[in-house]
C-alpha cells in the first residue's frame, strides 16, 4: 500500500536534490537516519504544491529492531495538543521545513517545525505521523499521514507521505513545501521504561546497521508528486566508512 498513488502528468516536473546522512556511522550499531530535500520550480512557471513523496531506503536498515515508537498516538490527539500530548515513547525524529507563498508577483517563505509520531497501524503497515508547526506568515498546525511500505530491490522498504494541500488565507493560494529536513532516530530522543514502579530515562537503540557496508555505500531514492499531475526523481547516498568491507 503505497500513499503515493498518483499518475505522471504531462507539465514539467520540478527539479528536486536529496540527501541523507546515518549518524552515527558505525555498522553493527544503532543509527539515526537523516534525510532532506529541496525542490524548485520549472524555469518560469510557479511550483505546483507537494501532494505526495515516497522515500526509498536500504534493504539492510534494521527498522524492526530499532526499538523506536513503542507506543502510538492518535491523530486528532497530535492534531489537538500537538506533540506534547503525545507519549514520549512515541516520538521518532524531529526536523524543519520551508513553504513558498506565491503572492502579488513574489514569494514568501513559510518556515516551520516538524515532528514525527508513531501512529496507529494501518492495513497491518507501521503508520507514521508528520506534525508541521507553521509560524509565519502563516500560522498553521498539520498532521501528514505516512507508512512504512515495501519497496522493489534494491530498497528494503520505503516512507510513503500524503501531504495535504496546506491554505494560507481564505481563496488564497497553497502553501508549497520547498524543503524538508528531518531524521528518523535516537538522536535527541529521550524514552522512558518501568522499572519497579520508577519510569527511568534511556535513549532508543536507534536503526540497526548491517555488519558490512553494501558495495557503493547505502543508496536512498525517493519520487515526488505534485498538484498538477507532475513528478520528479531524486536519489543520494552515503558512503560507507572509511576502511569498512
Amino acid at each position: 500500500m503505497s500513499l503515493l498513488g498518483l499518475p505522471d502528468g504531462a507539465g514539467a516536473s520540478p527539479s528536486v536534490k536529496l540527501a541523507a546522512t546515518l549518524t552515527p556511522e558505525r555498522l553493527g550499531q544503532g543509527t539515526t537516519v537523516g534525510f532532506a530535500f529541496a525542490i524548485s520550480a520549472p524555469s518560469n512557471r510557479v511550483l505546483a504544491p507537494l501532494v505526495g513523496v515516497e522515500l526509498s531506503y536500504p534493504s539492510n536498515l534494521g527498522f524492526a529492531l530499532s526499538g523506536l515508537g513503542l507506543e502510538t498516538c492518535q491523530p486528532a490527539t497530535l492534531a489537538e495538543l500537538g506533540p506534547k500530548g503525545c507519549p514520549p515513547n512515541s516520538h521518532m525524529g524531529f526536523g524543519s521545513a520551508v513553504g513558498q507563498l506565491a503572492a502579488e508577483g513574489t514569494t514568501v517563505p513559510e518556515q516551520a517545525e516538524v515532528t514525527i509520531v508513531r501512529g496507529p497501524t494501518r492495513e497491518g503497515h507501521f503508520a507514521l505521523l508528520f506534525y508541521v508547526n507553521g509560524s509565519e506568515p502563516v500560522r498553521a498546525q498539520l498532521v501528514f499521514p505516512g507508512l512504512l511500505v515495501p519497496a522493489s530491490p534494491p530498497f528494503g522498504g520505503a516512507v510513503s507521505l500524503a501531504v495535504p494541500l496546506i491554505p494560507s488565507w481564505p481563496e488564497g493560494p497553497n502553501v508549497a513545501l520547498v524543503r524538508l529536513r528531518s531524521t528518523l532516530g535516537p538522536e535527541h530522543l529521550t524514552y522512558y521504561r518501568d522499572v519497579k514502579g520508577k519510569m527511568l530515562p534511556y535513549k532508543p537503540q536507534g536503526i540497526l546497521l548491517p555488519r558490512f557496508c553494501p558495495r557503493g555505500g547505502f543508496g536512498f531514492a525517493a519520487v515526488f508528486a505534485f498538484a498538477d499531475g507532475s513528478k520528479a526523481r531524486a536519489s543520494a547516498v552515503v558512503p560507507c566508512p572509511r576502511g569498512a568491507r
